[in-house]
């Protein structure tokens, strides 16, 4: 009768950089390096933390698979577009406080 959750999803490549097989070390760096300062500048119910997956301690990593937020390293589909080059390299989410908006990168 009621609706308990939604999801919205929608996917952007970031003018200036071509589609992720084709980046770059150097650009997956750039890329997160924006998106981190861009995000951090949220305030508000939007306010959250970013979580470089470059250095992430395994606890984090863990409690970010278990909230379903983050992937398991190793999936056959992202390998089969060629989407894990340079991994970790340039990849983090972040999440607001309240765990309802959420950016990957």
């Amino acid at each position: 009768e009621y609706i308990v959750s939604t999801r919205v999803r929608c996917g952007r490549s970031l003018e200036g950089y071509p589609f992720n097989p084709c980046l770059t070390e150097a650009q997956y760096k750039e890329m997160e390096d924006k998106v981190s300062s861009t995000l951090s500048g949220l305030d508000g119910e939007l306010k959250g933390t970013f979580y470089p997956l470059t250095g992430m301690s395994k606890d984090v990593q863990q409690k970010l698979i278990d909230d379903h937020f983050l992937f398991k390293e190793g999936d056959r589909f992202l390998q089969t577009a060629n989407a894990c080059r340079y991994w970790p390299t340039g990849r983090g989410i972040y999440h607001n406080d309240a765990k309802s908006f959420l950016v990957w990168c």
